[in-house]
């Protein structure tokens, strides 16, 4: 953790320059313009800027559309070559989630949730289908292992029924075993399924049914 923080201490100075600068370290929150947002998607997209360096840059410059463009400068000083993703692919990637109903969260929209952005680094984007506003409640996840007895498997559904009957979100990853099981025990209550591959991502196929309910009756999350 020690080294994580200095790695991350490291990519603030690259981007605020000498140290003792004056800038915000942290992003604000409030309404973003449509363009803005789209720029912030191009930024996130952008090969070698990772949640460290947007944030960094965000906080600096204040809007990624500026940051858009003082990229080939910091890249010039930095030493190395940083492409911005186009704005044709980042509106090929809103189509995409548009078109299967997923809503589109950037660092800084004022319903983000504000646990995620409490994070150090927080995730730059975040791809929501179903109801985005589970993210905001409190939460406790349950995860577990993919191949589970039949015992494991109704003690996880029971467990994540009970943390709903007390008012907590259930988190899992929507995997085969426990984390499937967690998901169907929390549905009445609320329930959120954290995907690696994508929003559209369904996987495992068996849980093809599971994703339809999640997306109807709780939510599905992904920064990708």
């Amino acid at each position: 953790q020690g080294r994580g923080a200095e790695d991350r201490q490291k990519v603030r100075r690259q981007v605020f320059g000498v140290a003792g600068r004056s800038e915000d370290p942290h992003v604000t929150f409030g309404p973003i313009s449509e363009r803005e947002r789209l720029a912030r998607l191009r930024l996130a997209r952008t090969a070698r800027v990772g949640p460290v360096a947007f944030s960094a840059l965000l906080a600096r410059y204040r809007s990624a559309e500026r940051v858009l463009d003082a990229l080939p400068d910091i890249a010039r000083k930095s030493g190395g070559g940083v492409v911005p993703v186009t704005e044709a692919d980042a509106l090929a990637e809103l189509g995409r989630g548009e078109a299967i109903g997923a809503r589109l969260l950037v660092l800084g929209d004022e319903d983000f949730p504000a646990q995620l952005a409490a994070l150090d680094p927080p995730p730059p984007v975040l791809w929501t289908l179903g109801d985005a506003g589970l993210l905001g409640r409190a939460g406790v996840a349950v995860v577990g292992a993919r191949i589970a007895s039949a015992a494991g498997q109704r003690f996880a559904r029971g467990l994540a029924q009970d943390l709903g009957n007390a008012g907590y979100v259930v988190a899992s990853g929507l995997a085969r075993g426990v984390d499937g099981a967690a998901h169907q025990g929390a549905l009445a209550s609320g329930t959120v399924a954290v995907l690696g591959g994508g929003v559209d991502d369904v996987y495992p196929p068996e849980h093809r049914d599971l994703y339809g309910e999640i997306a109807e009756r709780g939510c599905l999350v992904s920064e990708s």
